[in-house]
């Protein structure tokens, strides 16, 4: 018997770093500073970084076919996000850590 997917599959171009992201953004965390601290010491890259690669991923069809629940919460945080227009900078939101005062 044969395998029945297609090579175009989007769900077989997801690799396993971006499977442990998806997975890891499904964890409830209850404060941001350890969900920050995980970041660094499982996936070793700042938070902008994390963020950055995290805001990529979500636009992706393979994640939305791999994790459809964690993805479109996530779309759904950034859209309200956007919509809120500029203001403090969130935690754990991309550039969050960055200096004060600091403008890009």
């Amino acid at each position: 018997m044969t395998d029945q997917r297609s090579s175009a599959d989007p769900v077989e171009r997801l690799s396993a770093e971006d499977g442990a992201l998806l997975e890891f953004e499904a964890l409830a965390w209850r404060r941001a500073a350890l969900k920050e601290g995980a970041i660094r010491q499982r996936f070793g890259c700042s938070l902008a970084r994390y963020y950055l690669r995290l805001n990529r991923l979500i636009d992706s069809p393979a994640a939305l076919a791999a994790a459809p629940i964690v993805v479109k919460r996530l779309r759904r945080r950034r859209q309200a996000a956007r919509q809120s227009g500029p203001g403090p900078a969130r935690v754990g939101a991309p550039g969050a850590d960055l200096p004060s005062g600091w403008v890009p």
